[in-house]
């Protein structure tokens, strides 16, 4: 299936700062900075990078959460009028969302029955109350949990338990789309793996859309079919996974690979890593031209001056360098 679910177009998110005096400008934050994709039935969208890069606002921006500033949003074909509330209301059905931390986007004084049927109460008032309670034994079945479970409270449930009522929650409206903000990154490494397999079972059963947030690389590549790289609020790169682990076009990605570990250790031993100077510039005052260039190891004087947009790159990548061919050759070397 090819088609198109969800589809961004330069979407920005910017929050006004307030200053001392009521006379002074302060400007505004670019949290998310001209962002445009598209999630496909059946297929993962990975979504990387530093933290305060607005992988988390664009998340939130996607549900209603925070106010887009501008940009077009299209889901199932149709223009989305982020302006009004309504619009909202109507997506929340298709349009739902997997948090980071699983015990705190649990309400404490719900059960588990009572969580995972909340949504169905609000999103589905034409099911009866038989209708509702099978649905919820049946997702709560198919997330792992067993029915002796379902009159417990959060607290007596472990993370990865909590995450999977945190997806069996999600997903028993049937949606559509399925954003998951880093919903691995609070687990022990061998319940993340369960936790994403979990989930590419259930996309492959239900032919959901996944937008995937993570700061965890091999989980990306593991999980995703194209990866997405943002850097302060700006795309820097996206391509196919295989594509763009094998052969970085962008230094910010190549230094991304560059940190994560690998299990050979005479490889690990080997290979050279990319630190980059500095810390993560401020959105709220960001360096003209390109936003990586002060941390950038390959940054040139016209980096400065030019805003590099986001080009064709390779077979089915896009990249935001204006030296992209040069940083690739040297990737070929990198990483093989």
């Amino acid at each position: 299936m090819n088609e198109t679910l969800l589809r961004l177009d330069d979407l920005k998110v910017h929050f006004p700062l307030t200053a001392g005096w009521p006379w002074q400008d302060a400007g505004v934050l670019k949290a998310v900075d001209g962002v445009s994709l598209a999630l496909r039935p059946g297929r993962t969208l990975g979504l990387v990078g530093e933290s305060g890069c607005g992988k988390s606002t664009l998340a939130r921006a996607l549900t209603g959460m925070v106010p887009i500033t501008s940009g077009q949003l299209e889901f199932d074909g149709r223009r989305v009028e982020h302006d009004k509330p309504a619009t909202w209301k109507a997506l929340r059905r298709d349009v739902q969302m997997i948090f980071q931390d699983p015990l705190a986007s649990l309400d404490p004084r719900m059960t588990v029955g009572q969580i995972v049927a909340e949504p169905l109460r609000h999103l589905r008032p034409d099911l009866s109350r038989a209708q509702r309670n099978e649905r919820v034994h049946g997702m709560i079945e198919r997330v792992g949990l067993s029915q002796a479970q379902i009159n417990r409270y959060p607290h007596e449930f472990s993370g990865g338990q909590c995450q999977r009522i945190g997806i069996a929650r999600a997903l028993v409206v049937e949606p559509k789309v399925l954003i998951c903000d880093e919903p691995v990154s609070a687990l022990d490494v061998s319940i993340q793996a369960r936790i994403v397999e979990l989930l590419q079972e259930l996309q492959a059963e239900f032919g959901i859309a996944i937008l995937f947030i993570a700061h965890d690389l091999a989980v990306v590549r593991q999980i995703s079919d194209e990866v997405m790289v943002m850097y302060l609020g700006r795309v820097m790169e996206q391509a196919e996974g295989d594509a763009l682990f094998e052969v970085p076009a962008h230094p910010y990605t190549r230094a991304l690979l560059s940190a994560v570990p690998r299990p050979d250790p005479v490889a690990e031993r080997a290979r050279q890593r990319i630190a980059l100077p500095g810390e993560l510039p401020s959105p709220a005052n960001p360096p003209s031209g390109c936003v990586f260039r002060t941390r950038c190891p390959w940054a040139q004087a016209d980096c400065a001056d030019q805003v590099p947009a986001l080009r064709a790159f390779g077979e089915t990548g896009r990249v935001a360098c204006l030296h992209a061919e040069a940083v690739a050759d040297q990737s070929v070397a990198a990483v093989s």
